[in-house]
């Protein structure tokens, strides 16, 4: 598989490494120096892109894949309020996008099962949903899109939730970024989301479901990039040949 890598920080770097040593090939590293000499006509040199860099970036370069044909992978989070735009523009070039807020295969076990407590636990009610999530202090935005896309699949099967909230920030690092949250219908409450930054940790997300009598914890707790990695690299190949917008769902089969 010939791959374009959009994005060459550490998730960048890993991945490369993992390709090669699976015998992919990359045929372009597009990074910060270079993205704006780099056009659709470099990119069509590759069977499938991989993107992972800013929320700012992400859209322009979903658009560049577009232009040049090329179906993208995108695990960069932070733009997703744009997600019914882009479809419409995938639709209409008749391309395809892969996006995830975490790739890794134990992480969407995760969103499925919590998915499923929470909607036996609203059954029979009186639980209150918190998160907690723990990333690196490299990580500029909080919450993370891991903890956002969990607490919108928990909140789903709660009657009394609708959309999330940052509760707290735990960290040293002046530069964290405030994701924006969009406010709950009416009479509905966020989950809140408590974000922590700790040197060393890849990431660590954390959902409790209390009630006066019990609480329930569900953990996921990644030891290194390397299950995102994995996950990406899966993805890229599961996505070439395909046509549409995909998640790990549709990779995964995690749903009905």
């Amino acid at each position: 598989m010939k791959i374009a890598l959009i994005g060459h920080g550490k998730m960048g770097r890993f991945i490369e490494g993992l390709a090669k040593a699976a015998g992919d090939e990359i045929v372009l590293i597009v990074d910060e120096d270079n993205r704006n000499d780099i056009t659709a006509a470099d990119l069509a040199a590759a069977d499938v892109a991989i993107e992972f860099t800013r929320p700012e970036s992400a859209i322009p370069n979903i658009e560049l894949a577009l232009e040049a044909g090329v179906p993208i992978v995108v695990g960069t989070t932070g733009w997703l309020a744009e997600l019914p735009k882009v479809s419409e523009r995938v639709a209409a070039a008749e391309g395809a996008l892969f996006w995830a807020s975490n790739f890794s295969i134990g992480v969407n076990i995760f969103f499925t099962v919590a998915e499923r407590a929470a909607k036996l636990a609203n059954q029979y009610g009186g639980y209150v949903a918190t998160i907690e999530e723990i990333h690196h202090e490299q990580k500029l935005d909080a919450p993370s899109g891991t903890g956002i896309t969990l607490a919108e699949r928990v909140g789903d099967q709660l009657e009394a939730y609708d959309a999330w909230a940052l509760a707290e920030v735990k960290s040293d690092v002046p530069q964290t970024r405030i994701a924006p949250a969009a406010a709950p219908k009416e009479g509905k409450i966020p989950v809140p989301i408590t974000s922590v930054r700790e040197a060393g940790v890849p990431g660590t997300h954390t959902l409790e479901l209390s009630s006066s009598v019990d609480t329930l914890r569900l953990k996921h707790a990644a030891h290194s990039r390397e299950g995102f990695a994995k996950g990406a690299l899966t993805a890229a190949r599961w996505l070439v040949g395909k046509q549409g917008v995909f998640t790990m769902n549709d990779l995964l089969k995690l749903k009905d």
